[in-house]
């Protein structure tokens, strides 16, 4: 299916030089003279890389069929992050550079998997906004720093990842962290 430059939006996927991409941001430019383009940015499905690209304005873009599936992370070795369908139990491996902040995913972890519909082919694994992890070591807060400064400090959390807290937050504490930028959001309540 094609559509033309007026309906590119963020996470759409299109074929460009027989390659999957993902559009990552997107401008309209109608500059004073010659025609109207729009300038992106897209990340290739393949191999995770991103790239620039300038499309005239008005030019025919072939989508991508992508289709997003429910799937579990079960554990990690040389081939890549294996998941199992949450339905159908069907087992797949995706490779680490193709999920962005793999290293705050969990055993256990829901995540939605992109599925190239043409070739029944996984293209990326997507965490959800936010997840919940254990902090398991972190220094102790200094007294009178610890309440309304906006001092930062590292904690190492469940999966082993370093995420920067606030100075009141202590070993035992379960926090939830942003995987879209891997800031720390809130202190979960026991």
């Amino acid at each position: 299916m094609a559509i033309t430059t007026a309906d590119i939006k963020n996470g759409l996927t299109i074929e460009l030089n027989d390659q999957l991409f993902q559009v990552v941001s997107f401008q309209h430019v109608k500059p004073g003279k010659g025609p109207a383009f729009v300038r992106t940015k897209l990340k290739n499905l393949k191999n995770g890389r991103t790239i620039e690209n300038t499309f005239s304005s008005g030019v025919r873009i072939e989508i991508a069929r992508v289709e997003r599936r429910p799937y579990q992370y079960l554990y990690q070795d040389e081939n890549g992050f294996n998941f199992m369908h949450a339905e159908t139990f069907e087992q797949i491996s995706i490779a680490a550079d193709l999920i962005e902040n793999s290293d705050l995913m969990k055993e256990g972890q829901l995540v939605e998997v992109n599925y190239h519909v043409d070739t029944e082919t996984p293209l990326t694994a997507e965490m959800p906004p936010f997840v919940e992890l254990l902090v398991t070591s972190t220094i102790a807060g200094e007294k009178g720093n610890t309440a309304s400064s906006n001092a930062l400090k590292p904690a190492t959390v469940e999966t082993g990842s370093e995420i920067m807290v606030p100075m009141f937050i202590n070993e035992g504490d379960v926090i939830r962290v942003d995987t879209r930028d891997r800031s720390y959001y809130e202190r979960v309540k026991k």
